[in-house]
């Protein structure tokens, strides 16, 4: 399973780069989202995230491993939150650009053909 996560984040993470180097704004943002789901997936993989496990703890046992840790978790949750509206930003300003300069290439020109 741990395999299977890792080749998941890798693959991710790799597309996320490769087009955040593209030379589309479009690409661009599409790469950074592809990259913010693989941070988000390796924050629950590295969270060790338990099912089936209460997420408090209760005063009488004490036994905090038998807990589920909420961190990781709220982490995703933030970095979500955070992730949808950075999006929404770049979507705002990808169209302001294309309407300004008329394409949507990272540096406003298009490459000689």
């Amino acid at each position: 399973m741990e395999v299977v996560l890792a080749i998941a984040i890798g693959a991710l993470a790799g597309s996320g780069v490769w087009l955040i180097l593209r030379p589309r704004t479009f690409q661009v943002i599409v790469g950074l989202s592809l990259l913010s789901y693989a941070v988000n997936l390796f924050i629950v993989a590295m969270g060790r995230l338990r099912t089936g496990a209460p997420v408090l703890a209760a005063p009488e046992t004490g036994d905090a491993s038998q807990y589920a840790d909420p961190l990781p978790q709220a982490l995703v949750l933030t970095a979500i939150v955070i992730s949808f509206a950075t999006t929404a930003l770049f979507l705002v300003v990808l169209l302001a650009s294309r309407g300004l300069a008329g394409t949507d290439h990272v540096d406003g020109q298009e490459p000689d053909a």
